[in-house]
């Protein structure tokens, strides 16, 4: 694949990471209102100010080549710019991410290499409290609400209809409330521990079980998430 060139998206006046900060809404409406009326340099100003959103969300993807990830994601970016409604009740932001994750997770299932270390469940850090963290906490990021944009795609049905067909209603709900899925709040373990009047480390083996009970379901029927 061929990467990117983003250095016309980098500027002097950036900061020490080189991207640029976010835009006002008022800034990001005018842009777009100036890209109507055919203005090709607002396009790259769009793209420019939202680099840094690419970089946030190719971060979470384990990869060997960070760079061609950003490639990747910066295709996705273009795109929203350039299909994104303005007239609409929508964040650019909330449309982007979806837009970036998408392209991503395109290039790694067409990459047959990759493709196997991509995992809802996979390991990619630990909270403040030793909780391990993994790709389905990123859905929930408030951040730039992927999550509200992710909601109605077939991700969610079908995780749902997984969770249903696998875990008991007690594994349901442990990890509905500790990954914050289907519009409720995430909770630490601490905190499903007091709501369900059992121990944290009884949590915690309930939601390792359920994870690797959901996880041998996906793979034995076949269900891509």
């Amino acid at each position: 694949m061929t990467i990117i060139d983003l250095k016309p998206f980098f500027s002097p006046l950036a900061e020490g990471n080189g991207f640029l900060t976010p835009l006002e809404k008022s800034d990001e409406k005018s842009l777009f209102e100036r890209m109507k009326r055919g203005d090709k340099e607002a396009q790259n100003e769009l793209v420019a100010h939202n680099m840094r959103l690419v970089v946030h969300i190719a971060k979470r993807y384990p990869s060997s080549d960070q760079d061609e990830l950003i490639s990747v994601g910066s295709i996705g970016l273009i795109k929203a710019v350039n299909t994104f409604d303005a007239d609409k009740n929508v964040r650019f932001s909330t449309y982007a991410a979806k837009c970036i994750v998408n392209e991503i997770l395109m290039y790694l299932r067409a990459n047959k290499k990759n493709a196997r270390n991509v995992s809802l469940f996979m390991t990619i850090g630990s909270d403040k409290e030793g909780n391990e963290i993994s790709l389905s906490d990123t859905l929930s990021d408030e951040n730039y609400s992927v999550s509200e944009s992710l909601e109605n795609e077939v991700l969610t049905t079908e995780l749902k209809k997984a969770m249903k067909a696998s875990l008991t209603k007690r594994e349901y709900a442990v990890i509905v409330l500790r990954y914050g899925l289907f519009g409720v709040e995430k909770r630490h373990q601490r905190e499903i521990a007091t709501k369900m009047n059992i121990s944290r480390s009884y949590v915690s083996r309930i939601e390792k079980k359920a994870l690797l009970k959901l996880k041998n379901h996906l793979i034995t029927t076949g269900t891509d998430l």
